[in-house]
């Protein structure tokens, strides 16, 4: 049996396989918690400062207490890098994730001790490495993203069985679908765990912050197209915008970003991967000091 990553558990270092909850755990009951999804080039986690921000931003959100200051999480997430750096295979990289729960209990109003979680694993290049070429394609699904009188789309929380639904949707369509999500007023919103971008006539154009999660992907990108002098648009979005744009691209922590090929089997009309897109992964691989395409096709045995 392969050896197991080593994942910092409510105060302790063991196998991430022995990492497991309470039957109790608001975290099971009803997806009381919140996370976040990092990854690192060569072995330094990408804007960890940004994840922590939105991590502690969505625990004060939900009035969850970790038990933990920002600064004992931060380093808890450096170690985990480094206490399994030896599992990456050359030229890999990891996934850190961080979960929080408010722990047992059957009400809001107990006092109970969070559940902290904290893992570092090799990341798996093989779902999306061949759509860097590829494109992958986007279907628009029907269930819709939650309203933000309801729930803020801002906060990164674990109750999403409208992703769940969904990715089943999309599925029905094209099993190796990305599915994405419209607001309830028709204008797209974002994917399960990913952002969605258009480019018009040279700009980019992607939904404003009122009803999406505002990505750290979405941030380097935005920061990255004032870099190279590309118009950046937050704006209502439609189907009709989508169906008829120029490239269409989807950006998200592990992939970075990717070209879109297909929306809900339409195809893209200009080249995949397009302009805008090989300019901004060429910026972002300059940025971190890895060529990302190459990277991910070469530890998913493409063209080797």
């Amino acid at each position: 049996m392969a050896e197991q990553p080593l994942a910092y558990f409510n105060g302790d270092w063991i196998p991430m396989e022995d990492c497991k909850i309470s039957m109790d755990d608001r975290g099971f009951r009803v997806g009381d918690a919140v996370f976040e999804v990092d990854r690192t080039f060569n072995g330094t986690i990408f804007d960890l400062d940004g994840h922590m921000d939105r991590l502690f931003r969505s625990l004060k959100y939900t009035r969850i207490d970790p038990g933990l200051t920002r600064e004992e999480l931060n380093a808890i997430t450096l170690e985990a890098v480094q206490r399994n750096k030896h599992l990456a295979p050359p030229g890999g990289d990891f996934n850190v994730r961080q979960v929080i729960t408010r722990g047992r209990g059957v009400s809001v109003t107990e006092k109970a001790q969070a559940t902290v979680f904290v893992g570092a694993y090799p990341m798996n290049f093989s779902r999306y490495a061949s759509l860097y070429d590829e494109g992958c394609h986007v279907v628009f699904a029907r269930t819709r993203s939650y309203h933000p009188d309801s729930l803020d789309p801002k906060v990164k929380h674990q109750s999403r069985m409208n992703f769940v639904l969904a990715e089943l949707e999309a599925s029905d369509v094209d099993p190796n679908s990305w599915p994405v999500l419209l607001d309830l007023d028709g204008n797209i919103s974002e994917g399960t765990g990913f952002n969605f971008w258009i480019v018009t006539d040279g700009a980019l154009r992607t939904a404003g912050d009122r009803a999406i999660l505002q990505g750290v992907s979405r941030k380097a990108i935005l920061e990255l197209a004032e870099n190279l002098g590309i118009p950046v648009i937050l704006e209502d979005i439609q189907l009709y915008d989508a169906y008829t744009a120029d490239e269409a691209f989807v950006s998200g922590t592990s992939h970075c970003l990717l070209p879109v090929s297909k929306l809900d089997n339409r195809p893209i009309a200009g080249d995949v991967p397009g302009p805008i897109v090989k300019q901004l992964l060429a910026a972002w691989g300059e940025k971190v000091g890895v060529d990302i395409v190459g990277q991910a096709q070469s530890q998913a045995g493409i063209g080797s």
